[in-house]
């Protein structure tokens, strides 16, 4: 008899692993709490503008294509997908901004026109990143469950024992000095929650994803690969629930034995959650929880965020499709975030604009805006706040481009700390999970499997690999290799 999964909520992880355990004849079943899916990553659409909700910046383009090969399909089945170029703009002051094109060598005469010798540095430092890459992706990612230490050593992770004592911000202030060029090295770490001097040096591997591989943009957004992923869910026989609120975990002699859902009990022999990780063990008796709220506390979250989605009467000049804005100091920011939480004085943000490169997300001749600003987690959030931050991102954006913008704003919605809370069961209002820091890496994450409750997993950003939707789509793998594993053994 073929066994029915829950999967609790609907990011990248959990339709990872829906696909995989329907490949292997498990009934699966995707229960959304939302109306849509796709967890962080849903669409939004307003009179005629279309945004992606959450992640923007595809990266590592070969964790994607590696999940739509183990099913005998190719990426391009699915959706199409470009190289950016340029890849990024960044803002450091008005008519003072840096292009990172769609090219190693375009690069490096970008940092050579502002460093002299820099591009002999980055070279170095980008072949490194990339055996880092090569060790991470090929040798370390896809076979590390988080079960045991000896996962870390493998016959060439040995030698990089230094990367992982090292940090980010030391090595790459080794050999720049232009405070421009350590802020672009020191940002793709942003993507793994944590500040450059708390990450080790070993992630620099997002560097090469950043510089080696680039900066893509599926075709109609990124939820093009949410749908994709759906899709071939659904080609494989997976059912998704919407509206659906999971309200309890049901557990008969310390195994699962279902779900409440909208007060109706469903029953199932395995469930995994792709859902918040505290948020889950929260729907179990107290000692079926593997960790406690003492635990979730002393936790190193990744940032919030403060969400600006804007559409405009007008097309904006002078910037590209993804755009950051460092004209202020990343080291206050980050004390802001991690050392004594609190709203940013001088906040940094990153903005998009996707109608750049794909007309269809706004209506002709407007733009659409996705504006982002991290800030701490479990702050507070309202609607003065949010106001307030939206008039600083966009005077300075203003300031920038050299035109008016406020008057052709058509409209602007927000999402902040108590939205994340709410759409998300997200712990604190994070948007990313746990930072990547050393104590945070590998074994030393939140277990996938449940060591309280039999038949009940997790997968996603607060668990193993980490944050960021590459490693959620490998997680999917990792907890659907895991549990077949188990069920191997019975």
């Amino acid at each position: 008899m073929n066994k029915n999964v829950f999967i609790i909520g609907s990011g990248f992880s959990s339709l990872s692993a829906s696909c995989y355990l329907a490949k292997k004849g498990y009934n699966v079943t995707v229960i959304e709490k939302n109306s849509t899916l796709g967890g962080r990553a849903r669409q939004f659409k307003k009179d005629g503008f279309t945004f992606d909700m959450g992640p923007s910046w595809y990266w590592m383009p070969d964790v994607f294509e590696r999940f739509f090969n183990d099913f005998d399909k190719k990426r391009s089945d699915f959706y199409d997908l470009s190289k950016l170029d340029p890849a990024y703009k960044v803002f450091f002051g008005k008519n003072d901004s840096m292009s990172i094109e769609d090219s190693l060598q375009k690069i490096k005469k970008v940092f050579e026109k502002e460093e002299k010798g820099s591009s002999i540095e980055l070279e170095k430092f980008i072949n490194e990143a990339k055996n880092n890459y090569d060790i991470a992706v090929k040798d370390m990612l896809y076979k590390m469950p988080g079960i045991t230490p000896l996962e870390l050593i493998t016959k060439k992770t040995v030698f990089k024992v230094k990367s992982f004592i090292s940090n980010i911000r030391r090595e790459v202030r080794k050999g720049f000095k232009s405070h421009r060029l350590r802020a672009i090295l020191e940002f793709p770490v942003l993507f793994l929650g944590a500040k450059a001097s708390n990450t080790p040096a070993f992630y620099s591997f997002m560097n090469y994803a950043d510089f080696g591989l680039g900066t893509w943009m599926p075709k109609n957004g990124f939820y093009d690969v949410v749908q994709s992923m759906v899709d071939l869910g659904k080609s494989l026989g997976v059912q998704y629930m919407t509206e659906c609120n999971v309200e309890s975990i049901l557990i008969e002699n310390k195994k699962v034995e279902g779900l409440i859902i909208n007060k109706e009990q469903h029953f199932c022999d395995i469930i995994i959650s792709g859902a918040d990780y505290a948020h889950t063990e929260s729907l179990l008796d107290k000692k079926f929880r593997q960790y406690s709220k003492d635990y979730w506390s002393k936790k190193t979250w990744s940032p919030s965020s403060l969400l600006f989605y804007v559409g405009f009467d007008k097309k904006i000049s002078d910037v590209a499709h993804h755009n950051l804005f460092f004209d202020t100091d990343i080291d206050e920011h980050s004390s802001d975030i991690y050392d004594e939480p609190k709203w940013p004085e001088n906040p940094l943000f990153y903005a998009n604009f996707t109608s750049k490169t794909n007309d269809k997300t706004a209506p002709k001749g407007y733009e659409n805006g996705f504006f982002l600003i991290p800030i701490a987690t479990s702050i507070s959030d309202n609607d003065q706040l949010r106001e307030k931050y939206f008039d600083i991102i966009i005077t300075r954006l203003e300031k920038f481009t050299g035109e008016e913008l406020k008057k052709h704003v058509l409209f602007k919605e927000s999402f902040c700390v108590k939205d994340f809370e709410k759409e998300y069961n997200s712990y604190g209002g994070n948007a990313y999970g746990l930072a990547n820091t050393l104590m945070q890496t590998a074994f030393l994450r939140p277990n996938l499997r449940s060591n309280k409750v039999k038949n009940l997993y997790f997968s996603g950003q607060l668990t193993v690999p980490g944050p960021g939707v590459p490693p959620a789509i490998v997680s999917g793998k990792l907890v659907s290799d895991l549990i077949i594993k188990d069920e191997k053994t019975i």
